[in-house]
């Protein structure tokens, strides 16, 4: 019989524990319960045992317990005790000390081969079948919620990428080139792509830039902070400094998506004497130290790319120059059927009625026609229902958001600023 001797964990085992870690395992996967929540465990004293021999460690069970249920967090071995028993005596041992506590239930989440699975099959853990282990990594860690809150950020809510309506030429580009290498940073740095630190995106207003920005930050999972110039610029101290102090608090956040909306209010071409000369010298210093560090993004919007200083646009310090123009008519059709409801109406008549609008245009005339169905509804005592010709009569009353010379416009910025 092979010698060895369990005993309960002591803190001056810590560094053998964690030594023999990243040996046991006998998969690929990650798992379940990361190095840095056993580790706590053990420190916080939560039930934990290890086997000795000849004065060394090779085995340890490391358990977890909240309220009636405790965790087997971790079964590891020394590859040389494997196939001895030893998983299945430390699994005892450390179930002994889990029942003295008052534990009715114990559960292990292991992935599939993993050392400790033969243990737990042999000492009566049932294997549930049918069940799915789902897991969400929170970006934001209790040290950045202050950071968030200071800034007067926070997590946009999960899904609305795939509420943006329409606009597929636009999100192809923004997934393909942004948001694809930033969320699988070590397959892109594999094939020798850079993922993107900051973008410019350009177009008339009303064509959903903003909208862009928050979509980016709740598809990535990333804390979103937007500046608001005037905001930063009430502290006392001027609008340089205040951008100066912003962008060194976000030193303090592993992730976050930084958001300047008409950002030609600070980036302006700068002229001999001007008092934006400091403002646009200090964001360009801003940007360079803010590109220093992966898993962040500075996304700048402007609706006049060509009023912005040519510095500022430089390569180097924007990786990406993105047009976002008006809905063609596919997308005007998937924002048309966003809006209408249960409403049933000539969707391509609408379309066709409102070349030239944004969604924000779009939203208006919605938002307009079902308030007046609304009002009908109180005012007859019964659900009324707004048809084609409602949609039409406001769409003939609201004034499109561009006019033929701001399309010419963006058109020749498409042209000569556009980087995609």
């Amino acid at each position: 019989m092979d010698a060895w001797n369990i005993r309960d964990f002591e803190p001056e085992d810590l560094e053998a524990v964690v030594r023999m870690d990243s040996s046991s395992t006998t998969t690929n996967q990650s798992p379940l319960f990361a190095l840095s929540d056993v580790v706590g465990s053990l420190l916080n004293r939560h039930p934990a045992v290890v086997a000795v021999t000849d004065g060394r460690i090779v085995g340890t069970a490391v358990g977890r317990i909240d309220e009636d249920r405790a965790w087997v967090m971790r079964i590891s071995l020394d590859p040389g005790w494997r196939k001895r028993g030893l998983g299945s005596a430390l699994l005892s041992q450390l179930e002994h000390r889990l029942l003295a506590k008052g534990v009715r239930r114990v559960t292990a989440l292991l992935p599939d081969g993993e050392t400790g699975a033969a243990a737990l099959t042999n000492s009566g853990f049932a294997a549930r079948a049918g069940v799915t282990y789902y897991e969400k990594v929170e970006t934001v860690s209790p040290q950045s919620v202050e950071v968030l809150a200071l800034l007067g950020g926070g997590v946009p809510p999960a899904g609305l990428w795939r509420q943006v309506a329409g606009m597929a030429r636009e999100k192809s580009l923004i997934e393909r080139k942004i948001v694809l290498p930033l969320s699988q940073p070590e397959l892109a740095a594999d094939h020798g792509v850079a993922a993107p630190r900051a973008v410019v995106l350009f177009g008339p207003p009303g064509t959903g830039k903003t909208t862009f920005a928050r979509a980016i930050a709740s598809r990535l999972g990333w804390p979103f902070v937007e500046l608001f110039p005037s905001r930063l610029a009430s502290n006392g101290n001027g609008l340089a400094a205040g951008l100066g102090h912003a962008f060194t608090a976000m030193d303090e956040l592993e992730h976050v998506v930084v958001f300047i909306d008409e950002v030609e209010e600070v980036a302006a071409q700068r002229h001999p004497g001007s008092p934006s000369v400091g403002v646009v010298n200090e964001l360009l210093k801003s940007i360079v130290g803010f590109r220093e560090r992966a898993g962040r993004l500075l996304v700048c919007a402007t609706n006049s790319v060509r009023a912005l200083d040519d510095a500022f646009l430089r390569h180097g310090r924007f990786d990406y120059v993105l047009p976002i123009g008006a809905p063609d008519a596919e997308a005007r059709h998937a924002l048309w059927e966003r809006y209408l409801g249960n409403e049933k109406v000539d969707v391509s008549g609408l379309v066709d009625a409102t070349e030239g609008y944004t969604p924000a245009d779009v939203a208006h005339a919605a938002r307009t026609v079902a308030q007046a169905t609304f009002e009908r509804s109180v005012d007859s005592g019964g659900r009324c229902h707004a048809d084609t010709q409602d949609y039409l009569n406001v769409i003939d009353k609201v004034r499109p958001t561009l006019t033929p010379e701001m399309v010419r416009a963006f058109d020749e910025d498409i042209a000569t600023h556009a980087r995609t």
